[in-house]
């Protein structure tokens, strides 16, 4: 029996979406921005806070981790392509050193399994701006978070990114390690978004440091276009995730079930590392012929696709 690939579900119209305001490009100011980004941070707040919505949350962040470890990578001079840094991170063995490209990828993905709230929120946030920030880091939050109070939660992210900087203007992660961290803390967020980072230039976060106001608005323009893209993203992922459930009953390998769920949470599956000879999270096991046939098929059905375009070391993810 041949199936038709599987396309978007039809529930993708009933999901939030921007209104045409917010999008329509205009002379800016700070105010008109805040207004702007009240409605978008609304509208993702409730896809990404509603499970009714379907959105597919730790994909979501894991697609978020990868465009910012891209846009940081060339805020800090490297340049590497998404395509070079997902497969330093994916395909590099375990035990042997990723490269800095991987490590990037590996520090946003950390981002995105960070909670804003509860006893470890503080510890693994620690972790990851390193001693050098340590003891500046509840100083520059607590301002972060005043600021988003009186004056909007992208105020409150583009104060903390200040004061990192000018505490050292090559800390451009962490700058917008700690803007995310002041956003999900706004929005009451269990967990990060990595969204920051995305549009962001290095000229915009010299401006930020020298320009007062005018670099302030740059740059908080920039960080409500990423609220846009990942409020699509957010809507994109809820409609394939949707069509992959609906497949997932025709799927006969033994642990289908369990690599469905990975397909929900990971941005790139290897079927040698991830799906065999044991199921990633579980004590499962699957061959790597079995791994690879499962991939192929959900290919077939419409449902995930081939990122690498190579006949070998190959990776998938879900169907754009």
């Amino acid at each position: 029996m041949t199936y038709q690939p599987a396309t978007a579900s039809d529930d993708l119209i009933s999901l939030p979406k921007l209104p045409g305001w917010v999008t329509l490009g205009r002379a800016e100011t700070l105010a008109t921005v805040a207004f702007r980004s009240g409605a978008a941070l609304t509208v993702l707040d409730q896809l990404v806070t509603d499970p009714r919505h379907g959105v597919p949350v730790k994909l979501l962040a894991n697609h978020q981790a990868l465009k910012a470890a891209t846009a940081t990578s060339k805020l800090e001079g490297r340049m590497a392509r998404e395509a070079y840094i997902r497969d330093a991170y994916h395909l590099t063995p375990p035990g042997e050193a990723r490269g800095p490209d991987g490590d990037l990828l590996a520090f946003w993905r950390e981002t995105a399994r960070l909670s804003s709230i509860g006893r470890d929120r503080q510890s693994g946030l620690k972790d990851l701006v390193g001693r050098h920030f340590e003891a500046d880091l509840e100083a520059w939050l607590s301002a972060g978070a005043a600021r988003a109070n009186s004056h909007g939660p992208l105020a409150g992210c583009v104060a903390v990114m200040r004061m990192v900087l000018e505490a050292d203007d090559r800390a451009e992660r962490i700058a917008c390690l700690l803007s995310d961290v002041v956003l999900a803390r706004a929005l009451n967020w269990k967990t990060l978004l990595p969204v920051s980072a995305h549009h962001l230039t290095k000229a915009m976060l010299r401006d930020l440091i020298a320009d007062g106001q005018g670099g302030e608005l740059a740059v908080q323009q920039r960080i409500l276009e990423s609220l846009e893209d990942t409020i699509r993203e957010a809507r994109n992922l809820s409609s394939r995730a949707a069509a992959l459930r609906a497949v997932a009953p025709k799927l006969r390998a033994k642990g289908s079930d369990a690599a469905v769920a990975l397909f929900l949470s990971e941005d790139a599956i290897g079927p040698s590392a991830v799906l065999s000879p044991m199921i990633k999270g579980t004590t499962m096991p699957m061959t790597d012929r079995a791994a690879r046939r499962l991939c192929d098929r959900l290919v077939e059905l419409g449902v995930a696709h081939e990122l690498t375009g190579r006949a070998t070391f190959r990776l998938y993810g879900i169907a754009p």
